[in-house]
């Protein structure tokens, strides 16, 4: 009965393992799900994050290459400039020499004619500059209002992107602040139910272990009362084995004097007969 009720305890005690055990790696398996989730919800942020640095980057390096392209086109035009007004200065320089030999060399008549011709000439080149340059500034006024369309429509295409980029980012946060919240609630009630479940299992396993501790109290008792039952009877029986053998004793004592006794008086009749024989043979006829 002793060995029937510890192999029962040890099988109750290996089934409250095993029970164990897979709580254990309910728990661990919980806690991998919420951490694999808080991850997640890591990684999407830190991609969010270089996005953003990312579109922002580009519009710094927009911003720098639009300020650079402007720089080498005012660039461009301050050379251009500066070529046209050297071209011009020598052009009239030699113009003014062509001029003094023409008034040293010619006579007055064709200088008076090439005079006109060159005022004519003059005001002639005067009136195509004008044009050139009522042409360049109609051409640049129309450039600049092309640039100008494009700028507002590059403007509002970038204000565009930035309120739905700012749109997608609010509606991001707000879903994941759902999210969080929503994960928040879940391991509270988990965390609430894993408190309640473990007070239950500590109060069920306090009652267990004090029933199971009785029962082994119990069995204890009537462990020790049999075997101070049993350790009575090996007395008894002790005394018994004793008493048997004490009087096997006695009588293999008994036994073994008779058996002397009956030696003795054997050799003694023998040693007589003996005697009476060497006697009756020495005896003369």
């Amino acid at each position: 009965r002793c060995f029937y009720d510890q192999k029962i305890l040890q099988k109750s005690f290996q089934e409250w393992k095993e029970w164990w055990t897979v709580c254990r790696e309910r728990k661990l398996s919980l806690r991998t799900a919420s951490h694999y989730r808080h991850l997640l919800h890591n990684l999407v942020f830190k991609a969010w994050r270089a996005y953003v640095c990312q579109q922002k980057g580009k519009r710094n390096k927009y911003y720098v290459a639009e300020s650079h392209a402007k720089k080498q086109k005012l660039l461009r035009t301050w050379q251009h400039w500066l070529v046209y007004v050297d071209v011009q200065r020598t052009k009239h320089e030699m113009q003014s020499v062509a001029l003094a030999f023409r008034e040293r060399s010619c006579l007055r008549i064709s200088w008076a004619v090439w005079r006109r011709r060159r005022y004519q000439n003059c005001t002639r080149h005067k009136m195509n500059i004008l044009a050139l340059q009522h042409w360049a500034q109609s051409l640049q006024f129309r450039a600049w209002l092309q640039w100008r369309e494009l700028y507002l429509y590059s403007r509002n295409d970038k204000q565009k992107e930035t309120r739905a980029v700012t749109h997608h980012q609010h509606w991001q946060l707000k879903r994941c602040m759902e999210a969080w919240l929503g994960y928040l609630n879940l391991c509270r009630a988990k965390k609430h139910q894993n408190e309640l479940a473990q007070e239950h299992h500590q109060s069920r396993v306090v009652r267990q272990s004090f029933s199971d501790w009785r029962l082994l109290w119990e069995c204890r008792r009537r462990m020790r009362a049999h075997q101070k039952d049993i350790e009575k009877l090996a007395g008894r029986i002790a005394l018994r084995r004793v008493f048997a053998h004490w009087k096997h004793y006695v009588v293999m004592c008994v036994e073994e004097t008779r058996q002397w006794e009956l030696a003795e008086k054997h050799y003694k009749q023998h040693l007589l007969v003996r005697a009476l024989l060497r006697v009756r043979w020495k005896r003369p006829w």
